[in-house]
């Protein structure tokens, strides 16, 4: 008789459909936002901008509509365009106005001009200047606006700006073309309207889905199917995914618009040894007991009362998928990209939630569509209960002891957690059969063969373990042909800085030595990182590109103070990122790198950037 653990949880449909209740709610939130007033203007109407120049000023003229006006201490004015640099702006007197929210405020109508100096330097005189102007207005009839950017392009007049340093040898006008980074461009898609948002993240949430911070999700759900411990109909295991899936979007939207607001990413809290290894241990708890040495259940006094409270018992067990997607979001996908920065630069410069939420659960949506379909499929392995089903548990239940490796590798030494998924191949091949006698069995024939291949595999990665190899596809690198330097091949010479204090002090030692700067931030528990190191910073080319550059890194893994800091510091929220300065110490505009990159195009971002500069 098997040992019972009492484990899972048990509940009815209701938590779970007050749950995609409440996602299906904020999904809508921002339309209904943006539709509560049909018949206020749009802020690109209400409050026009326009630019134009002067010599060395900048000139950039509101059109106010009868019936809305601006606020003063709210202009704020970027240069977007590389080397430009913006004075304080000169804003005449407005009119005095008693605000609920700030008091005694300056306020404008009708029409606003305000003077901005500029100067740059570079050896190429630009004729547009491109800039983002941020205000924020309200109507007469109590209803404000967000924070809005708008997007100017201004043209010089060359002839009388003397705000150029270093003359234009062919002593010609050229337009210096901006560089904008990804995460720039993701923010102001969400500045064209929820619609194009919705698409635009939703879109690219299926992109992300298959990338390593979304696949440990797979075997994660359709275990939770499989180890239903009975058949599960195709309509069940569809409303087992919605559940899992809602409930990550959810998470991740919600720890989104957190970081947008404050600045701090809640996931990298999730992310120290102690909380990964309990997660871990959860997982090899559901693997065992795919593998049938015992079952998860609630105790019997338990179910026998939420028999009472409940109709139908079907499968029981929504609020523990529920609680496995917001933990999986929170633990599993910690992944810093792109879309996601863009999204919280967007919350953060505008205070706008609602549809920096929006974007992020359709990010998250997009995401999570690959797992309904994966998790509903997993109801069709089940026909009935035998053989078959029980093959099906044992290979999610090798799946389950994968992710939890997977997640102990972020704070275990390459080599152990080489040593880890070796012991797991070995014991999944003997499990198949590779060192039992040949049966006659066509089945049975093919089985062993792919478990002999298993066996060998692990065998290669304990001994490339044991050699001091950290590649998973080559563990035997530099064993077989004894002349290879792996050294030489997985790692960049980084130097380790700690802080704005460190930043501060590699930057002047590269300008003493004319030397551009590469900082690059990561964790022992980003997997983007990890795939950054062995990838694409193990190139040849990216090697050259980069040999002039002083690289230095930010390990943020114990996520201290000062860790804290530098990336408040940065206006980043967690790795991976990785920011360009140039020789005088100053950041390159437009060129940060979030997010993982392939090598070949990491390698052409190296070239524009030194072709820029």
């Amino acid at each position: 008789m098997k040992p019972e653990i009492n484990f899972t949880f048990q509940g009815r449909l209701k938590p779970a459909a007050w749950l995609a209740v409440l996602c299906l709610l904020l999904s809508g939130a921002a339309q209904a936002f943006l539709s509560e007033e049909d018949d206020l203007l749009d802020a690109e109407v209400a409050f026009s901008a326009s630019g134009s120049s002067r010599g060395d000023t900048v000139l950039v003229h509101y059109n106010i509509a009868e019936g809305y006006y601006l606020y003063r201490h709210a202009f704020k004015f970027t240069p977007v365009t590389q080397g430009v640099t913006l004075g304080e702006p000169v804003i005449p007197a407005g009119e005095k106005h008693i605000d609920e929210d700030f008091g005694e405020v300056e306020t404008y109508r009708n029409s606003l001009d305000i003077q901005i100096p500029f100067s740059y330097v570079g050896q190429v005189r630009p004729t547009i200047i491109e800039l983002q102007a941020t205000s924020r207005g309200c109507a007469d009839r109590g209803v404000c606006y967000p924070p809005h950017m708008q997007a100017l392009a201004v043209g010089i007049d060359a002839a009388t700006s003397t705000a150029v340093t270093g003359p234009d040898a062919a002593g010609a006008s050229t337009v210096a073309a901006p560089a904008v980074s990804e995460q720039d461009r993701f923010a102001a898609i969400l500045m064209q309207g929820v619609s194009v948002t919705l698409l635009t993240f939703f879109g690219v949430g299926l992109l992300l889905a298959f990338t390593p911070c979304v696949f440990p999700m797979i075997p994660i759900l359709s275990g939770i199917i499989v180890g239903q411990g009975k058949p599960v109909t195709t309509g069940r295991a569809f409303i087992l995914s919605v559940v899992y899936v809602l409930a990550m979007a959810c998470t991740y939207t919600a720890v989104g618009v957190i970081a947008g607001l404050s600045g701090k990413n809640i996931q990298v809290l999730f992310q120290s040894p102690w909380v990964l290894s309990t997660f871990a241990a959860v997982f090899v708890a559901l693997s065992l007991a795919m593998f049938g040495f015992y079952e998860l259940q609630m105790p019997s006094a338990i179910q026998s009362k939420l028999s009472s409270l409940s109709n139908s018992q079907q499968g029981g067990s929504l609020v523990g998928v529920a609680v496995m997607g917001l933990l999986s979001a929170l633990i599993v996908g910690p992944c810093v990209t792109a879309p996601l920065i863009g999204a919280l630069i967007y919350i953060a410069k505008t205070g706008d939630a609602v549809l920096g939420g929006v974007a992020l659960f359709a990010l998250s949506l997009g995401m999570g569509a690959p797992l309904i379909v994966i998790g509903t499929s997993a109801g069709k392995l089940m026909p009935k209960a035998g053989p078959w089903m029980d093959a099906v548990k044992n290979l999610f239940g090798v799946l389950l002891l994968g992710v939890a490796i997977w997640l102990l590798s972020r704070v275990l030494p390459a080599g152990v957690s080489m040593a880890l998924y070796a012991a797991l191949a070995i014991g999944s091949g003997v499990y198949m059969g590779a060192l039992d006698r040949e049966s006659r069995d066509n089945w049975r024939k093919l089985w062993k063969a792919v478990g002999l291949i298993l066996f060998i595999y692990g065998a290669a990665l304990f001994v490339g373990a044991l050699a001091g190899n950290q590649s998973m596809l080559q563990p035997l690198q530099g064993i077989v042909n004894g002349a290879t330097n792996t050294a030489d091949k997985s790692h960049l010479a980084f130097r380790r800085i700690k802080g704005v204090a460190g930043l501060q002090q590699a930057l002047d030692e590269a300008k003493r030595n004319q030397q551009p700067v590469m900082l690059d931030f990561y964790a022992d528990w980003c997997v983007s990182c990890k795939e950054m190191e062995a990838l694409t910073f193990t190139d040849p080319q990216v090697r050259q590109l980069l040999s002039s550059f002083l690289l230095i890194q930010a390990d943020v893994t114990a996520n201290e103070e000062e860790d804290q800091a530098l990336l408040k510091k940065l206006e980043l929220v967690g790795p991976p990122a990785i920011i360009f300065y140039d020789v005088n110490g100053r950041e390159i505009p437009g060129q940060r790198v979030v997010g993982f990159m392939k090598s070949q195009d990491f390698a052409a971002h190296l070239q524009q950037l030194k072709q820029s500069q």
